[in-house]
C-alpha cells in the first residue's frame, strides 16, 4: 500500500503537463472527462496533493476536514461557473494556489483547522470555476462527480505520502521530508507561472 501511494503520485506527475488540464470543451460532460480533468494539468495535481500534504502536517481531523473543504467549495465554484457568474483571475489564482499551499506545507504553518479549511476553500473556488467553465453542454452531474473523485484521490495521495513518510522515517524526519515536498510544490508553481 505504501509503495502504491508513491507510485500513484509519481504516475500523476509523469502524466501531467504544465497547465494543460483544460481539454477540448466540446468533449467534456462525462464522469471520465471530469475525472481526467484534474489529472492532466500539473497545476491542479500539485495544488491538490499539496492540500493533502499540509493536512497531514496539521494532523488531528485536518486530513479529513481540509480536503473535504476543498472538494465542497470546488463544487460551489463549479456551480457558479455553470450559472454564468464570472470569477476574475481564475488561472492566476490556480497558480497562486500551487505556490501558496506548497509554501504553507513547506513551513508547516500551524493554524486552526477551520482557518486551513477557509484558506484551501478560497482557492478551491477558482479550481471549481475552471472546471465549470470548460465543461461541455451535457452531463454536469457526472462530470462534477468525476472531478470531485479525482480531486479527493489527489488529496488522499498527499495525506498518504505525508503519513507514510512520517511512519517510515520517524516523525521529525518525516515532517521535514513532507515539508520539502511542499517546498518542491511551491517551486513547481513558480516554474509554471514563468513557463506559462
Amino acid at each position: 500500500m505504501k509503495k502504491l501511494s508513491v507510485i500513484t503520485t509519481l504516475a500523476f506527475f509523469a502524466a501531467s503537463a504544465p497547465a494543460l488540464a483544460h481539454l477540448d470543451p466540446g468533449g467534456h460532460g462525462s464522469f471520465a472527462d471530469g475525472f481526467s480533468h484534474p489529472l492532466f494539468g500539473l497545476d491542479h495535481v500539485l495544488a491538490m496533493v499539496a492540500v493533502g500534504l499540509w493536512a497531514a502536517l496539521l494532523g488531528g481531523r485536518a486530513p479529513w476536514l481540509v480536503p473535504a473543504a476543498f472538494v465542497g467549495t470546488m463544487v460551489i465554484g463549479f456551480l457558479t461557473a455553470l450559472a454564468g457568474a464570472p470569477l476574475p483571475f481564475v488561472e492566476p489564482a490556480i497558480l497562486a494556489s500551487v505556490v501558496t499551499i506548497g509554501l504553507v506545507a513547506a513551513v508547516a504553518l500551524d493554524v486552526p483547522v477551520p482557518a486551513a479549511m477557509a484558506m484551501v476553500g478560497f482557492f478551491a473556488l477558482f479550481h471549481g470555476h475552471a472546471h465549470g467553465g470548460e465543461m461541455g453542454a451535457a452531463g454536469a452531474g457526472a462530470y462534477a462527480a468525476g472531478f470531485a473523485v479525482a480531486t479527493a484521490l489527489l488529496h488522499a495521495t498527499g495525506v498518504a505520502v505525508g503519513g507514510t513518510v512520517a511512519r517510515l522515517a520517524g516523525m521529525a524526519t518525516g515532517r521535514m521530508i513532507t515539508r520539502l515536498a511542499g517546498a518542491a510544490t511551491a517551486l513547481g508553481g513558480l516554474w509554471l507561472a514563468v513557463a506559462g
